[in-house]
């Protein structure tokens, strides 16, 4: 069993356990359910540097990134240094995040929240909406195509946007639907964790132009963004970049303004 196939094993044990806990019921009225998202598809489109940040305490291939921050702090930081969106991880087991973590970067900022998670369950995305995100990460390599257009019409149906996430061009030709606001190509494999930006400039002529290509994982550099631009994508998600610094919301600025 690899990582990816030992995490989603886990990911499922938690949702039966917090479907037990907390109903749908009790989620759907949460106060932060009824609100309106911001749309980080818009945001990627409008945007002259398509930066959506990251926070991650800690990953299975790189083990502490950043354990001493302060998530509020942090989503500052990032809106002031002019990102297009935020991504927080909640996976607690693997990644150190939270659900609380998503909570505390909505009561801080206006910016549009990417809740990043490994969803494979309904749940997770009314979870979602009820905990302040406005757009939600699926991942094709642990989904079917049924499994993505349930749980992305879902999300759509709640005023979320969705970007599915792919690594080939295999994951790629399965996923695609209207469905789908955004298409990530993440460049580091999830099973061999091996990175390279080549994965997402083999896939880009394969996207189509209805969705806002993002690039994920591995990009350090402006001239990394400069060269995935000139393949069409609009959006950059940048974590371990901005998190190993002791400053992630300086270090974004210091970067952002560099691209400009």
């Amino acid at each position: 069993m690899n990582i990816l196939d030992k995490i989603v094993t886990d990911k499922r044990k938690e949702i039966d356990l917090k479907k037990s806990i907390v109903p749908v019921s009790q989620l759907e009225s949460s106060l932060l359910f009824g609100r309106n998202t911001y749309s980080l598809a818009e945001k990627l489109q409008t945007s002259t540097t398509g930066i959506i940040a990251e926070h991650k305490r800690r990953s299975p291939s790189k083990g502490t990134i950043n354990q001493n921050t302060n998530v509020g702090q942090v989503a500052q930081g990032y809106k002031n240094a002019g990102v297009c969106g935020m991504s927080v991880l909640t996976d607690i087991k693997y990644f150190g995040g939270s659900l609380e973590d998503l909570l505390l970067a909505r009561a801080s900022v206006d910016i549009p929240l990417l809740r990043k998670e490994f969803i494979v369950d309904e749940y997770q995305v009314v979870e979602a909406k009820a905990n302040g995100a406005d757009a939600i990460l699926l991942i094709a390599a642990v989904l079917s195509r049924k499994e993505i257009k349930i749980l992305s019409e879902l999300a759509k149906s709640l005023g979320m946007d969705v970007l599915l996430e792919v690594h080939n061009e295999d994951e790629l030709r399965k996923s695609i639907m209207p469905s789908l606001d955004m298409l990530g190509v993440n460049n580091r494999d999830l099973k061999t964790f091996k990175v390279s930006l080549e994965t997402s400039k083999t896939l880009s002529n394969l996207i189509p132009d209805d969705f806002v290509k993002v690039s994920e994982s591995g990009i350090s550099s402006n001239e990394a963004i400069q060269g995935l631009k000139s393949y069409g994508y609009q959006g950059f998600l940048i974590g371990e970049n901005f998190m190993k610094t002791e400053n992630p919301g300086k270090s974004a600025s210091v970067f952002i303004q560099q691209l400009k």
